[in-house]
């Protein structure tokens, strides 16, 4: 099957056309190798999980660690129960284990007799006690989770952190929307942070995927020419960077609406006219990751910053840095 642009999902080099994930976030493997715990945030459709995905089966095959990527999502339907919430959690990491890791190096089956609440530490503890190699974990989809779910699962790991690599993960990312001072307290309308990094005061750094380079949407483009003949004219490309400024969701949802509905003949080169027209196509039918940016405008830190620059006025001195970086 011919590979194509993704707009749904982690992509797949089999199936996708896709840049090389290591090269858009070299720091984690430094920080790993230094049992280090940190932070990855961006918004969706950035590629996250595209990168921790490929970067655990790599350190994984490599034979150092063993390397799993598991989603706290499904704790989301718990709400502030705790138990349940950790219980669910533990439910996909095992699924992941079994689907991503050879039998000697996945977790134990959980200890009935660890109390609920603590399954977590109980569960991360035995296995890197047990497994072969050092753990390390990435916590994918992690400001799912709100109040006292959310506040738990960070304050197990931080007291399990002294122990590592030993009894307990290596090195744990926790990768979402968001920066871990600004993981949500309550769901409401005018959603709260934590206002603190404190119940995770163990990471060392908050690092973020960048968009992609305009070279790299050349690149990009490039693979879906050499395997199609198709080319992206110079001016489509340069259009294509200038309207996304690199976001790759966009990059990507630009590309797929040009080569699959508006110029499907594999002979007709994809122009700039073709590039806007597909703009506008995208703007009129409001796909789920148009509407998630608009819904972030609607946020009242967010409103306080581009709320002012929309008027042509000087920001509130009321806005802080961490809304700005935010923003």
């Amino acid at each position: 099957m011919a590979r194509f642009f993704n707009t749904a999902g982690p992509c797949d080099p089999h199936d996708h056309y896709m840049l090389p994930p290591d090269r858009r976030l070299p720091e984690p493997r430094r920080l790993i190798d230094q049992k280090l715990y940190f932070v990855v945030h961006a918004p969706r459709q950035t590629g996250k999980t595209t990168f921790f995905r490929s970067l655990a089966q790599a350190l994984t095959a490599e034979g150092h660690y063993a390397a799993l990527l598991t989603s706290c999502e499904v704790g989301q339907a718990a709400g502030g129960d705790v138990e349940r919430g950790i219980e669910a959690v533990l439910g996909v990491l095992r699924i992941a284990a079994e689907n991503h890791l050879p039998e000697e190096l996945r977790p134990p089956a959980p200890d009935p007799a660890a109390a609920g609440e603590f399954r977590l530490i109980d569960l991360l503890t035995r296995w890197s006690r047990q497994c072969p190699r050092p753990v390390v974990l990435f916590l994918d989809e992690i400001d799912a989770l709100f109040d006292n779910l959310l506040i738990s699962v960070l304050h197990q790991l931080r007291t399990g952190y002294a122990d590592r690599p030993g009894k307990f993960p290596q090195s744990v990312a926790l990768v979402g929307l968001r920066d871990v001072r600004d993981y949500r307290r309550q769901v409401r309308p005018e959603v709260q942070s934590l206002g603190t990094s404190s119940p995770f005061n163990i990471k060392v750094e908050s690092l973020t995927l960048p968009d992609f380079t305009m070279e790299e949407v050349a690149e990009l483009y490039g693979q879906h020419t050499a395997e199609t003949g198709q080319p992206f004219t110079p001016e489509a490309q340069a259009l294509a960077f200038e309207l996304t400024r690199g976001q790759p969701w966009l990059v990507n949802a630009l590309a797929r609406q040009a080569v699959e509905k508006l110029v499907p003949d594999r002979t007709v080169p994809i122009d700039a006219d073709v590039i806007q027209e597909a703009k506008e196509v995208l703007i009129l039918r409001r796909d789920t990751h148009l509407d998630s940016l608009i819904e972030r405008l609607r946020e009242p830190r967010v409103r306080r910053v581009i709320e002012p620059i929309i008027a042509g006025e000087t920001l509130s001195p009321d806005v802080l840095d961490d809304d700005l970086r935010f923003a």
